[in-house]
């Protein structure tokens, strides 16, 4: 099972949903998570990780997440190539370093050549950038390659994005 995460923000709250699929190249869900939050910390940059990483480590308490191939986070593992860690990196951690995270972010982050891999799906200009820790970044990358969909967002990615929106 590979898992999912995405979260939106309103007024103090965070809305987070988890997708669980059963394969790379699946095109719908297995299930679906959600889960919102009241007094999320304020945005703070290069620290988004301390607004988001409480979220997804609150939903996580709710799901069985046994056998979890990987999870995908929307955002970086790493923040430059020294391997200053951002969300995923954190959450890797507080995993305790025990399931892969593949980082997918939609803009790319200053400082981060070598440990990030640039990804153009579809007819799209525009990059998804991927970052992983756990499982090699020429892995992932792929895994991300081969997602279901033929637009710059894989199909799994785009639900997740739009239920977390309330969509």
């Amino acid at each position: 099972m590979i898992l999912a995460f995405d979260t939106s923000y309103f007024e103090n709250k965070a809305k987070t949903i988890c997708v669980s699929f059963s394969h790379w190249t699946a095109a719908e869900p297995t299930e679906v998570f959600e889960e919102i939050m009241e007094g999320v910390a304020e945005y703070e940059p290069g620290s988004f990780y301390k607004r988001e990483l409480p979220c997804i480590l609150s939903l996580l308490k709710e799901i069985k997440y046994e056998n979890i191939e990987a999870i995908i986070i929307d955002g970086f593992v790493h923040l430059d190539d020294e391997e200053k860690l951002g969300l995923g990196g954190y959450l890797y951690n507080a995993l305790n370093q025990s399931i892969p995270i593949v980082g997918v972010a939609k803009s790319s982050f200053y400082g981060i050549e070598k440990k990030m891999k640039t990804l153009t799906r579809g007819d799209s200009k525009k990059a998804l950038f991927i970052t992983s820790v756990g499982i090699d970044l020429d892995i992932a990358y792929e895994n991300i390659k081969s997602m279901h969909g033929k637009y710059r967002m894989p199909t799994i990615l785009q639900i997740v994005d739009s239920k977390s929106k309330g969509k």
